[in-house]
C-alpha cells in the first residue's frame, strides 16, 4: 500500500466522525504574532514568529474554502501582515493605511475571503519587521495535491542581520559602507538620478555606460533556510519516490538560485501558478517569488542537498533531503564560486499552463524604475497618472534604468509576463516579476479587484526608500 492508498483508507475510516458542512461551523483559525529565539552561528537571536493554530509557522488551507482567520498581535508594538499571493478584498490586504489602519500591540483583527484555487504563497509584515523574520508559509492545497503520491517539503528562505532594519536603512541612506557582517556591501554606484529619468538608447547586453551591476547592498550575518544555516541545516527524512519542494524566497534583499546538485527536477509552478514544466538543476528566485519543484529521489536513496546560492556572492544556505540511514556530509556556508546573476532569460523561457485570455489591452503605461545609490533614493515614475476601471486589460512596461534589479510585486492581482525588451511571448502568470538592470519587462493585468493596490519593489529597502506606488481603480477613495 502506498502513501496515497493509506491516506485514503484512513480518511474513509474517519469520515463517519465528521460533521456535515463542517466548515460552516468551524471557528476561525487564530494566527499569532509573537517572538522566538534562534541560534544563528552560535549566537542567540530574538526574532518574530507567526504561528498557526497547530503551533507551527504559517497556515495550510484547502483550495476553494475561505481564508477565515483571526490575526492576533502578541507584540507590544504595532504591525501588519500581508497575504502575499492571495487576492483578498482591498480592505483585507494587509498594507498599513491601504485602507485599513495598522494593527496595534495586543490587538486582533478578523479576515474572511475566498482563499482561491491553490498554490505556494506566504505571509509577511508589510513593515521593516519583515527583516526580523516576521513571515511564514501560506500553502493552499488542491484536491490533486492531497491525492498525489508525493512528499511535500516547504522551504522558507531568509537573509538575517543582527543589526536592526531601521539602522540598516539609515546606513544605506547615509552611504555608510562599513565592512563586515551586518554592514553595507561594497557597491559600484552605477545608477540614474530618479529626478532626471529619460529613455535613451540602451544596450541590453552587458552593463555599460553607467557602470557595473550592483547585486547586493547589505552584508548579512547569515542566510537561513527554515530558520537554520548550513552549519546546522534542517535534514528532512524522506522516502524514495517523488518529492514536491515548495520554495519561498522570503529574503528582504537577497536573490537566490536554487541548486539541486546531483539530481534534476521539474519546475511546475511559479508564485503559486502552474507553468509548462521546465527541467533542470538550477532555478532562479528573487525576493517575494515562490517556485514549486518536483523531483524524484533515486531508488538507492541517499542524501541530497537543496542549496540556495546567493546572487553574485559565495554565501549559500539550504536543506538536506535524506532517506533513512543516509549519512549527511558537512556543508560549508560559503561556496567556492559566487552564485549566478539573475537575468531575464529564464523568465523568457517560462510559459503559463493557464495563460490569460488573449485580448488587446484597454490601457498601456510605461513605468520608469530608477535610483541614486549614493543617497539611496529609489522611485517609480509614470505610475502616478495611471487609473484603471474594472473589467479592463492593462499592460504596464517597467523600464529599469538603474544598476540594481527590482523584483516588482502587484497586490490583489495576478499578472502575466508578456514581453521583455519589446519581445512578445505568453509568459508565466505570477505576482512578482524581476526587472533586471537596463531591461524592460511588460506585464498584463486584468482589473477584476477594485481598490488602491500597493505596487512596489520587493527589495524591502528599495520599497522603504521610495519604490512604492499604487495601482488605483477610479471611484475608490
Amino acid at each position: 500500500m502506498n502513501r496515497r492508498d493509506f491516506l485514503k483508507a484512513a480518511l474513509a475510516g474517519a469520515a463517519t466522525l465528521s460533521l456535515p458542512n463542517y466548515r460552516a461551523f468551524a471557528a476561525p483559525a487564530v494566527l499569532l504574532i509573537g517572538t522566538r529565539t534562534l541560534d544563528v552561528n552560535g549566537r542567540a537571536a530574538t526574532v518574530h514568529s507567526l504561528l498557526g493554530p497547530d503551533g507551527r509557522p504559517g497556515l495550510t488551507l484547502d483550495a476553494g474554502t475561505d481564508f477565515d482567520v483571526v490575526l492576533r498581535n502578541g507584540l507590544s508594538e504595532e504591525t501588519m501582515i500581508h497575504w502575499h499571493g492571495l487576492t483578498p478584498p482591498w480592505d483585507q490586504d494587509g498594507v498599513p493605511g491601504l485602507p485599513t489602519p495598522i494593527l496595534g500591540g495586543g490587538a486582533e483583527r478578523s479576515y474572511r475571503f475566498p482563499v482561491g484555487v491553490g498554490g505556494t504563497h506566504w505571509m509577511h509584515a508589510h513593515t521593516l519587521q519583515e527583516q526580523n523574520l516576521l513571515a511564514a508559509p501560506l500553502i493552499v492545497r488542491t484536491a490533486e495535491d492531497r491525492a498525489a503520491d508525493e512528499q511535500e517539503v516547504v522551504v522558507l528562505l531568509h537573509d538575517f542581520s543582527f543589526t536592526p532594519a531601521a539602522e540598516l536603512l539609515a546606513r544605506l541612506q547615509r552611504g555608510d559602507r562599513a565592512a563586515g557582517h551586518g554592514g553595507m556591501a561594497p557597491m559600484n554606484h552605477g545608477s540614474t538620478d530618479i529626478g532626471a529619468m529619460s529613455m535613451p538608447g540602451m544596450d541590453h547586453g552587458a552593463m555599460g555606460g553607467t557602470g557595473a551591476m550592483d547585486f547586493n547592498d547589505i552584508a548579512y550575518d547569515a542566510y537561513l533556510a527554515n530558520d537554520r544555516t548550513l552549519d546546522d541545516p534542517e535534514v528532512v527524512r524522506i522516502e524514495t519516490g517523488v518529492v514536491r519542494l515548495r520554495i519561498i524566497n522570503g529574503a528582504t534583499a537577497t536573490a537566490f538560485t536554487i541548486d539541486l546538485g546531483a539530481i534534476e527536477g521539474d519546475l511546475i509552478a511559479v508564485d503559486g501558478q502552474a507553468v509548462v514544466p521546465v527541467r533542470g538543476r538550477r532555478f532562479p528566485t528573487t525576493m517575494g517569488q515562490r517556485i514549486d519543484l518536483r523531483i524524484r529521489i533515486p531508488v538507492g536513496g541517499g542524501a541530497f542537498p537543496v542549496l540556495a546560492l546567493r546572487e553574485g556572492a559565495p554565501e549559500r544556505t539550504g536543506i538536506v533531503l535524506a532517506t533513512a540511514g543516509a549519512a549527511v556530509a558537512k556543508l560549508p556556508g560559503v561556496g567556492d564560486v559566487s552564485g549566478p546573476v539573475l537575468g531575464a532569460e529564464f523568465e523568457m523561457g517560462l510559459r503559463a499552463a493557464k495563460p490569460l485570455i488573449e485580448r488587446a489591452p484597454d490601457q498601456t503605461a510605461m513605468v520608469h524604475l530608477g535610483g541614486d545609490m549614493a543617497t539611496y533614493r529609489w522611485g517609480m515614475m509614470g505610475i502616478d497618472g495611471l487609473t484603471v476601471r474594472k473589467g479592463q486589460r492593462v499592460e504596464i512596461t517597467m523600464m529599469n534604468m538603474s544598476m540594481m534589479a527590482h523584483p516588482m510585486h502587484l497586490h490583489g492581482h495576478h499578472l502575466q509576463v508578456v514581453a521583455v525588451d519589446g519581445q512578445r511571448f505568453a509568459g508565466a502568470v505570477r505576482d512578482t516579476v524581476l526587472v533586471p538592470p537596463m531591461r524592460a519587462v511588460t506585464i498584463a493585468v486584468d482589473t477584476d479587484n477594485p481598490g488602491r493596490w500597493a505596487f512596489h519593489c520587493h527589495h524591502l529597502y528599495h520599497m522603504a526608500a521610495g519604490t512604492m506606488a499604487s495601482f488605483a481603480y477610479v471611484d475608490v477613495a
